[in-house]
């Protein structure tokens, strides 16, 4: 099966990192703003005609940092996953104003809205993955994305208020693109996932490090917390003594861990269809 690109406005060959895995950029349309993302697909699963389960994957940090990395989404669409990565506004020479969790969360939702098009994607097997910064963005695709499998929030943040918080190294930079918690706590409360988790529509898998220096382990107990108030499905995985970026036999066991979850939500999924 071949990739067809309609679904995109352009699209451009990248060089390939792991063998088997191509590399694009593509563009689209978020709101009138033309953005870009990268997709990694995984041509040896496309020998037969069947088309592929997909990661939708939220990036993190903003700008230079936490970069969205051809390697990381190569090594996952390893699996058997289409990966699309977005870049969101403001990164990567596209237009607009990476807000941090505010507007550029279309940015999201439109990537998967172009997911559910692309012809080599099992629509009802998309799946939302955040890290850090990225897991704001994976929680409200969980909201608002109608009909995404589940969502995989590691390493991420929850709760703005406590980023500002525990971050002062990262003030100056959240005042200018958010404004102080105390002053404008309307438009921290809006990029805070914790007050809608009884929105969230699809199970939520949690995977954490006990010593996560960015984003205290705090973010996923009151991520569980309130996803237990409001009878959401979720799992929470603690890694005990790792900290933000997992390394090592640390990160290849979560994440094997990971996929098979991803792969049994799936064939929940499927099962009635084919029942």
């Amino acid at each position: 099966m071949q990739v067809d690109f309609a679904p995109f406005v352009a699209f451009a060959p990248e060089e390939s990192v792991v063998s088997g895995v191509a590399l694009y950029t593509v563009s689209y349309y978020s709101d009138d703003l033309l953005v870009k993302a990268l997709l990694a697909v995984p041509e040896h699963f496309l020998a037969e005609e069947t088309r592929l389960p997909a990661l939708l994957y939220c990036r993190g940090g903003i700008k230079g940092i936490g970069r969205v990395r051809p390697e990381r989404i190569s090594q996952m669409a390893a699996f058997g996953y289409v990966v699309l990565a977005p870049h969101y506004r403001g990164n990567e020479g596209c237009a607009g104003r990476d807000e941090f969790g505010g507007a550029d969360r279309q940015d999201v939702f439109s990537a998967y809205e172009l997911l559910r098009k692309l012809n080599i994607v099992d629509s009802r097997r998309i799946s939302a993955y955040g890290f850090s910064r990225g897991g704001v963005m994976a929680l409200f695709a969980a909201m608002e994305c109608k009909g995404l499998l589940s969502a995989v929030v590691w390493s991420g943040v929850s709760d703005m208020f406590l980023t500002y918080e525990e971050r002062v190294d990262m003030r100056r930079m959240l005042r200018r693109l958010i404004g102080h918690p105390a002053k404008q706590e309307a438009a921290y409360r809006d990029r805070t996932p914790l007050y809608r988790a009884g929105e969230i529509a699809c199970p939520v898998l949690i995977i954490h490090g006990t010593e996560d220096e960015n984003v205290s382990v705090e973010h996923a107990h009151r991520l569980a917390a309130e996803l237990q108030k409001a009878g959401v499905w979720h799992e929470k995985w603690l890694a005990e003594g790792a900290s933000h970026l997992f390394v090592g036999e640390e990160i290849e066991k979560y994440t094997r861990n990971m996929f098979a979850w991803l792969d049994e939500r799936g064939q929940e999924r499927i099962a009635p269809a084919n029942a």
